[in-house]
């Protein structure tokens, strides 16, 4: 699982055994351990109808509306997004994508779990 935030976005990215992992069990998780504690990212279903994320307890949860998980995990279908209003006049754009393998060969990291990409580059 990879997660990526810039400004007011917050993109999580899950590899094939992660998807299906999340489509069995409804939820998925990583941790980035730090000296002063650690970073716990995490997908999980919901039965509200819209997406959304808390921050809460130096934690990072995206919650995806059941409904979505199974035409998402099952289809060529590359990612869900949301934009969640977070105040007046903020909002917070939420992206789950299918991670898909790097074309480049720069690229070192394992992504044997990695979708095929589609694309001839990344």
């Amino acid at each position: 699982m990879k997660i990526r935030i810039k400004g007011n976005s917050v993109r999580i990215r899950l590899s094939k055994s992660e998807v299906d992992q999340f489509s069995e069990n409804g939820y998925v998780e990583e941790t980035t351990d730090f000296t002063e504690g650690s970073l716990v990212y995490a997908v999980k279903k919901t039965d509200s109808g819209t997406m959304s994320a808390e921050f809460v307890m130096g934690n990072i949860t995206l919650y995806i509306p059941q409904h979505l998980i199974q035409q998402w995990a099952s289809t060529n279908h590359v990612g869900l997004d949301y934009n969640m209003p977070v105040n007046d006049d903020k909002h917070l754009y939420i992206l789950l994508e299918k991670d898909f393998k790097c074309t480049d060969a720069v690229i070192t990291e394992d992504q044997s779990d990695y979708f095929e990409n589609p694309a001839k580059s990344c």
